[in-house]
């Protein structure tokens, strides 16, 4: 049984149809790129599996159940980073990190948290308020929040927005990992290299029909 299953998923916003009768899996260790040009449903695909969108039609399944966004054991299996993320305006880089594997049963948060930082270039602004950061800092700070959580699928919407090259080259170093750890990987991209080096199957939004 696929970790995702998606059959016949289609997204319309009154007489505009976004999505057409979706059909595709992502099984675990493995990671699909969801590719084509602004406009194209990218981005309402992953809402849709996320639970924040609800399909005009079709099914989307999460180990063999329905995704709904308040299941809690949707919460436990999914990890997202689907638009900009928020942080506690008062909390450390390294604090906010380590407030979010508190809460989700981390013994030792502080240790965990900071060897993410070092993973992802951060472990100089562990000390920092994250309005200090620069963009690309945040970005990888959000990223890294999801890698923080338990999860059994990841679900990134254009991932390596405002990252440099040695940001570009830590995310696809992460995805892989993801991949060897067993989990699945749900991404949209317009990265050509990133969805090369991690991706393998397409999901071609913009191909003709």
């Amino acid at each position: 049984m696929p970790l995702l299953a998606i059959t016949g998923l289609r997204r319309s916003f009154g007489e505009a149809e976004v999505l057409s009768g979706i059909d595709a899996e992502v099984r675990s260790g493995e990671a699909v790129a969801v590719v084509g040009p602004n406009g194209s449903g990218k981005s309402t695909l992953l809402r849709c599996v996320a639970g924040t969108d609800r399909p005009s039609a079709g099914t989307i399944r999460l180990c063999g159940q329905p995704v709904r966004e308040r299941d809690p054991r949707m919460r436990r299996s999914v990890a997202a980073v689907l638009d900009d993320v928020e942080f506690f305006a008062d909390l450390a880089v390294a604090e906010h990190l380590a407030l979010l594997m508190s809460a989700h049963g981390d013994a030792t948060p502080d240790a965990h948290a900071a060897g993410l930082l070092d993973e992802a270039g951060l472990a100089g602004a562990a000390d920092q308020l994250p309005a200090g950061l620069s963009s690309g800092q945040r970005r990888r700070l959000a990223l890294v929040t999801c890698f923080a959580r338990p999860r059994l699928l990841v679900l990134l919407d254009e991932p390596e927005q405002r990252l440099d090259q040695a940001g570009r080259r830590w995310l696809t170093g992460r995805l892989l990992a993801e991949k060897r750890e067993g989990r699945g990987v749900l991404f949209a991209s317009h990265d050509r290299g990133l969805v090369k080096a991690v991706a393998d199957r397409v999901i071609d939004l913009g191909a003709a029909p």
